[in-house]
């Protein structure tokens, strides 16, 4: 069988959180809609690139034939999440979040309590000791969960909006600058002053605009 290259640009990580990363897998960064989350495994793929489940987890639900199946109904949950939280940041970025918007979270509650997580001690960073400058192993908390179902994909994702609520400045979400652009981002800029999506996609397109329209209004006066 052939393999056919996909037409599609690899999907954006711009928004400087994974809420916003997730969201942006359906934009039109230059005027027409791409949408990178169209079947099952393109939701591991993301998943991975985006380093919200690990190689390992992703490489054991492309080897499962049954799970394979179930991923296109859970890519279907993905798309109608990423669709509520459009939605939810159309009434609510731009401006502070306020408790009354508790009774719109009933959707993103629900998801979460069927989590499987689990904590276990584990290994962890190596740090040098106070005394006599010996090196040492310390021990932490890691949270784990249990993948047992395609659906417990969603968790991440969940889990990230649910921070995105909890910890950011709705004031500092913001959509790309660019009149084509549909790209969503988290400004966390010293001055908080960021317009494009990236300077590469959006930013230098803008520029250039700008400076024809400078061009072409100089030879204009010119020829007065």
């Amino acid at each position: 069988m052939t393999a056919f290259a996909d037409p599609r640009p690899a999907p954006f990580f711009l928004g400087d959180h994974l809420a916003l990363d997730f969201l942006n897998t359906a934009a039109a960064p230059s005027g027409a809609w791409i949408e990178w989350l169209a079947n099952g495994t393109d939701l591991v793929d993301w998943l991975e690139r985006a380093e919200a489940i690990d190689t390992t987890v992703a490489a054991n639900f492309r080897a499962d034939a049954n799970a394979l199946r179930t991923l296109e109904a859970v890519a279907e949950q993905a798309r109608g999440l990423r669709e509520w939280l459009r939605g939810f940041l159309g009434r609510h970025a731009g401006r502070v979040l306020k408790a009354s918007a508790l009774g719109e979270l009933e959707p993103l509650n629900r998801l979460l309590a069927r989590d499987e997580i689990y904590r276990q001690v584990v290994g962890g960073v190596t740090r040098a000791s106070t005394k006599r400058g010996s090196m040492h192993r310390t021990l932490q908390w890691s949270q784990q969960r249990h993948w047992t179902s395609p659906e417990l994909l969603l968790q991440p994702i969940a889990e990230a909006i649910g921070d995105l609520i909890c910890n950011a400045d709705f004031r500092l979400i913001r959509t790309c600058g660019a009149p084509t652009c549909t790209l969503m981002f988290y400004d966390r800029t010293k001055g908080h002053a960021r317009r494009w999506c990236s300077m590469s996609i959006c930013g230098n397109r803008a520029k250039a605009a700008a400076h024809r329209a400078r061009a072409r209004k100089t030879k204009r006066g010119a020829r007065t």
